[in-house]
Parts: C-alpha cells; structure tokens; sequence
C-alpha cells in the first residue's frame, strides 16, 4: 500500500508499479528485505516523491525512515516474508492520498512453467 501521496492518481500508479515489479516479486519470494527493489519501483512509476519523506515498511518493520535506511534485524523481516501475505507499505509523506494493490510473488519454477509453455 501507498500512503501520503498527494493525488489518488499518484497513490494508485505508485502501489501498482511496486506490486508489478518482477524484482520486488523475487525478492518477496526470496524472504530477501531488498528495500532498495522497492524504492526502485516506486522511482520509477511517476508518482511525485520527495526522497527525503520516504518512509518504508515490510510486515509493519520499519526498513526506511525519511528516506534513510533504518537500523532493522535481516533475520526478523525474513521470517516475517515468510508468510502467505506480506503487506508492504510506503508512506510519501507529501498528501493524504492512499491506495493498495495486491501481487504475487515470482518463482523461478513459476519461470520455467510459463517459458515451456506454447499455444
């Protein structure tokens, strides 16, 4: 989910591309908290940020604060993406606008079924 976005249009754009990330997906897969994967997607979807007001969550475990990496324990946030969902949420900090989408993961065996597939 996207929080503080200053336009829904922004929330929305924003939520999407980091659930569509094929990177963000392997490393949810992978119980791998590459945050920069996340802010990755989230600087490229054309929403306005501002860097500096980033703040970022896996499972409610603060990875990201004011846009600076938070101190956070790797084996704990693993665990946690261990589950059947693991919320992320972003917080822009600029408006009051919010929106959430839903993903999946990405497997390589998810990979090689959809390659060897043929119509």
């Amino acid at each position: 989910s996207v929080d503080g976005a200053l336009t829904l249009a922004d929330a929305r754009l924003a939520a999407r591309t980091i659930a569509g990330s094929p990177l963000v997906k392997a490393a949810v897969h992978g119980c791998d908290p590459n945050w920069g994967r996340i802010i990755a997607a989230l600087g490229r979807s054309g929403a306005e940020i501002d860097e500096s007001r980033i703040d970022l969550f896996l499972n409610n475990i603060r990875l990201v604060a004011e846009g600076l990496p938070h101190p956070f324990d790797k084996d704990k946030v693993r665990v946690a993406m261990g589950g059947s969902e693991v919320p992320i949420r972003v917080c822009l900090n600029l408006g009051d606008c919010a929106a959430t989408a839903w993903g999946c993961d990405l497997s390589a065996e998810y990979v090689t079924i959809n390659s060897e597939y043929t119509t």
